[in-house]
Parts: structure tokens; C-alpha cells; sequence
């Protein structure tokens, strides 16, 4: 069995890496407007385009999200691996999601690591696709409005979320983008609703034992996946849709998150 185990999950997680899920959330937001009730967002990270991924397997994707008929579309980070990985493949997939807001985006650690920002963000808007890099987007939906806020990755050995308090709307719902899931500690104390985020893949390998998720992801956040709620304020982290390291995925199903 020492021996067998590992090629079992092995085997068994390359194959569920593309098994795509739907995964639907209900998030509570205290006092939200009657005209936000149920909003609907989609959310698409870590999509790692690349050996590991093939654009014809994220065009399954996007399609899947379009299902959704989505109110506001979001990419939480990560389109590539590394430089030299299909960005532009990645950004036309990503222009073909639709919603009634638009697209909306924050990037992640792979694009910081790929030099990648600047490039994805301009063509993004060429293409439709707005990443809000310590920005912020006002969404009206009948009467009420939504402060949409999106910062780039935030390194975890530094302070996380400098001036994003300034972009905090305290008349609106504020919904922010941040590919790294850790910076909800903060995030909740500035007054943001709610923090859409990535980056963890769930963990990427998650084995339960004794009712417990053990993956290497614990090491980094107490924010692995799903949905998190601390003093009415909450954060949703995604598993994302590919891998990193190895093009294994086990306990840890990729998703579009709605």
C-alpha cells in the first residue's frame, strides 16, 4: 500500500484536473440593498494556461461560465504559469465571458513573476477586460450601487493592502478582487463586504484524515477554499481551474465559482 498510494492519487489527480465544476455559493452580506439580492458573479482563477492546459480545455471553461448568464464577471489572477506561456490566448478566452456589468479583473502572482502586468492589463482593455489594479469601478444595478475594487498580488512578507482603505465606498456594498486569500485579515477591518480571491487551488492535493483537510496550502493561510465569514464581513476562495508544479489535482476539484 506505501507503494501503490501515491500512483493511485497520481493517477486518479491527473485525471480529475479536468473535471470542471460548477460550484455555487450563497453569500450573506448584512443590509444589502434589495436590488443586490442575488446578485449573481461568476469567478474564474488560476487558470494557469499553459503545458498543463490547453486553451481548448479553458474555452470549456469560459463556455461553462456563460452558463451562468452572470451579472458581473471576474478573474481572480494567474492566467499563466510563466513567461512564454499563451497570455494572449488567455486574455481572448478570458474577453469572451459574459455578464451584464462586464469583465473585471485582478492580477496574481504569476503574472508579477512572468513581467507579464502591464502587458495583460493593456491588451485586457483592448479586448473588454478591465483589471482594476488598486482601482476602483462603480456598478449600479437598479437603485443601489456596488464599489467593485481590485489591488495587484499582495506579497505576504509585506503589508498587505496599503491605501486600498481610501478606495472603501462606506455607503456601498464593497466587493474587493485580491488574488492572495490572506489579506481578508485585513480586508474585513477596512470594510470590505466581501473579498473574492484564489491563488491556494484548494490546496492543489487535499486528503482528509480524521475529518481534516491536510494540503500544503494550510502552511501559507488559514484560507484554503470556500467560503470564509468573520464579523459579517466574508471571503471566497476559489480553487481555480489549473496547476502548478505538477498537472495533478486530488481532493481539490477545479472550479468555476458563481
Amino acid at each position: 500500500m506505501a507503494v501503490t498510494a501515491p500512483l493511485v492519487i497520481t493517477a486518479t489527480g491527473a485525471y480529475t484536473r479536468h473535471r470542471f465544476r460548477l460550484q455555487e455559493i450563497d453569500i450573506p452580506i448584512p443590509g444589502l440593498p434589495k436590488d443586490l439580492e442575488g446578485l449573481r458573479i461568476v469567478q474564474i482563477s488560476d487558470v494557469h494556461l499553459s503545458p498543463f492546459l490547453h486553451v481548448s480545455e479553458f474555452a470549456r471553461v469560459i463556455d461553462m461560465a456563460n452558463e451562468t448568464k452572470a451579472n458581473i464577471a471576474v478573474v481572480t489572477g494567474d492566467l499563466i504559469t510563466a513567461g512564454g506561456d499563451p497570455l494572449d490566448d488567455a486574455l481572448k478566452q478570458v474577453a469572451r465571458l459574459k455578464s451584464d456589468a462586464g469583465i473585471f479583473g485582478c492580477h496574481g502572482n504569476h503574472e508579477v513573476y512572468a513581467r507579464a502586468t502591464g502587458y495583460a492589463t493593456t491588451e485586457g482593455k483592448k479586448l473588454g477586460i478591465d483589471f482594476l489594479r488598486d482601482a476602483a469601478q462603480t456598478l449600479r444595478f437598479g437603485n443601489a450601487n456596488l464599489n467593485l475594487v481590485g489591488v495587484d498580488y499582495q506579497r505576504t512578507r509585506l503589508p498587505y493592502l496599503v491605501g486600498a482603505e481610501k478606495l472603501v465606498q462606506p455607503d456601498q456594498v464593497n466587493i474587493l478582487l485580491s488574488h492572495n486569500p490572506d489579506v481578508f485579515k485585513v480586508s474585513k477591518e477596512m470594510g470590505y463586504d466581501l473579498t473574492l480571491s484564489g491563488h491556494t487551488h484548494g490546496g492543489q492535493i487535499n486528503v482528509e484524515i480524521l475529518h481534516e483537510n491536510l494540503n500544503i496550502a494550510r502552511f501559507v493561510t488559514p484560507y484554503t477554499s470556500g467560503l470564509y465569514t468573520e464579523k459579517g464581513k466574508s471571503v471566497f476562495v476559489s480553487t481555480g481551474i489549473g496547476t502548478v508544479g505538477v498537472p495533478v489535482r486530488f481532493g481539490a476539484q477545479p472550479e468555476v465559482a458563481l
